[in-house]
């Protein structure tokens, strides 16, 4: 069963990149970004698209341009998230083929990011917006327009955030923190798992 939650690994080693990958996927999260601000990001992505592309969807996080775009796509990478709305970034993303999850925060960013081609809008920062927030946003978007939240959304408001109409959701410390054991990501892993499927009932 698939669920729309995106592991957003910042910080994650390539050394690491396919026993973190395995024990998320296998706690049922198939969702993965690896932050470019991360040690050797595009070699942890190439790994994780090498060993569970086939099973997963594998990606960046934190991309701001065309160039970085490209070289994600090199690596394997079928999903692109960014902190921000570039249409560019959006327009080349979606050219290749890729998923693309630009950050908006206002109606005007929501609106131009899906002119642009996105594939679904990532709420950032989510603690700013808030579920209330969302809940105003929500009516006036085009009918089918996805929204993660991300950033302040996590196991103790997944009920909240599914109320005001949030789609999905991107999990980061809450899930993997550098250096954390594997046991402990699986842990975490499972335990968010479990909360959302509570929250959708």
């Amino acid at each position: 069963m698939s669920r729309p939650i995106i592991a957003i690994l910042r910080g994650l080693n390539p050394s690491d990149a396919e026993a973190v990958g395995c024990v998320i996927l296998d706690a049922g999260i198939d969702r993965i970004e690896v932050p470019l601000n991360s040690p050797d990001p595009l070699n942890s992505i190439a790994i994780l698209a090498r060993v569970f592309g086939h099973q997963a969807l594998i990606g960046a996080g934190t991309v701001l341009t065309i160039d970085q775009v490209n070289a994600v796509s090199d690596a394997g990478g079928k999903l692109i998230v960014s902190p921000n709305y570039d249409a560019e970034v959006i327009g080349r993303t979606v050219a290749l083929g890729m998923q693309s999850w630009p950050g908006v925060y206002t109606p005007t960013e929501a609106f131009g990011a899906l002119k642009a081609g996105a594939t679904g809008l990532k709420l950032f920062p989510g603690v700013m917006a808030g579920p209330a927030g969302l809940a105003a946003l929500r009516p006036v978007l085009p009918d089918g327009a996805l929204v993660f939240a991300v950033g302040g959304a996590g196991p103790e408001n997944f009920d909240q955030w599914i109320k005001a109409g949030a789609d999905g959701f991107g999990i980061g410390s809450a899930l993997y923190k550098p250096g954390m054991d594997v046991t402990e990501i699986s842990d975490r892993a499972r335990q968010i798992v479990a909360a959302y499927d509570k929250a959708v009932g």
